[in-house]
């Protein structure tokens, strides 16, 4: 089944330009180089299933001309892929009387739940709710004629999930992949991979370590995210081996799901 997957964001915590900062990324007028914070929407058979909500994921769903979802996976909890999560209230409507499901693993259910008391409590008085429940990934999900696998990622300390769709994957935050998740990381046509910078960083992968799980894994294509204004994007595609390049927002992909 076809399927086709949009970057809604590329860019690290900060986004890119960052608040304050008079870098050269940061005052490029490269749109390549504007990078929201990061998430993904996978369409296919009229569906359509979003990777984290952002901060961003307003301007980011304008952008797109975002018409409907069928289901949100979470990665984990860190605010830029959680606080976008109000900003579903208008797409969660139209689904009335069904809920849009929002899927995590336990431990991120039990706190978006708590962070957002307002909306799951359902007793907030000063304003619409988004129209939304949480369900538990216990293992592969059934969304639609499709599976969505989950794929279990270091970041820091903490143990997050990334997701494998068909033959793409989708890898946000990682310092550190085990060896277990790369064994169901062949065969991809797709792969994403965190590469925050050159510099190492104790949660986040760099370009060299992401350059050695792409020649390990030899996806067909291989692309980078969660990028911060240290790369720029022309120069750095410039400088990457045939079959690797840096997303960007507003990037299409077709695949196999």
């Amino acid at each position: 089944m076809k399927a086709t997957l949009t970057v809604l964001g590329s860019g690290t915590s900060m986004g890119v330009p960052t608040i304050g900062c008079d870098c050269a990324v940061c005052r490029s007028s490269d749109p390549h180089d504007r990078r929201t914070r990061p998430s993904v929407l996978i369409e296919y058979n009229g569906r359509a299933v979003l990777i984290d909500t952002t901060p961003d994921f307003r301007e980011q769903a304008i952008r797109e001309k975002i018409q409907r979802l069928d289901a949100v996976l979470y990665t984990h909890t860190h605010a830029d892929h959680i606080l976008g999560i109000d900003d579903l209230r208008p797409l969660t409507y139209r689904l009335r009387p069904n809920k849009l499901p929002l899927y995590a693993r336990p431990e991120a259910a039990e706190f978006i739940r708590n962070m957002f008391r307002y909306i799951f409590d359902a007793d907030y008085k000063f304003g619409g709710l988004p129209q939304v429940e949480l369900k538990l990934i216990d293992g592969p999900l059934a969304l639609f004629g499709a599976s969505f696998e989950p794929i279990t990622l270091i970041h820091g300390e903490t143990e997050i999930y990334g997701f494998r769709a068909g033959s793409a994957a989708y890898l946000t935050d990682h310092s550190e992949i085990p060896e277990a998740s790369l064994t169901k990381l062949q065969g991809l046509d797709i792969l994403f991979l965190d590469a925050l910078r050159h510099k190492p960083h104790p949660t986040h992968s760099t370009v060299d370590n992401s350059l050695r799980i792409v020649e390990r894994l030899k996806p067909k294509r291989a692309f980078f995210t969660h990028i911060c204004h240290d790369l720029p994007h022309a120069a750095t595609n410039a400088s990457l081996p045939p079959g690797v390049q840096l997303s960007y927002d507003g990037m299409k992909l077709d695949f196999e799901i």
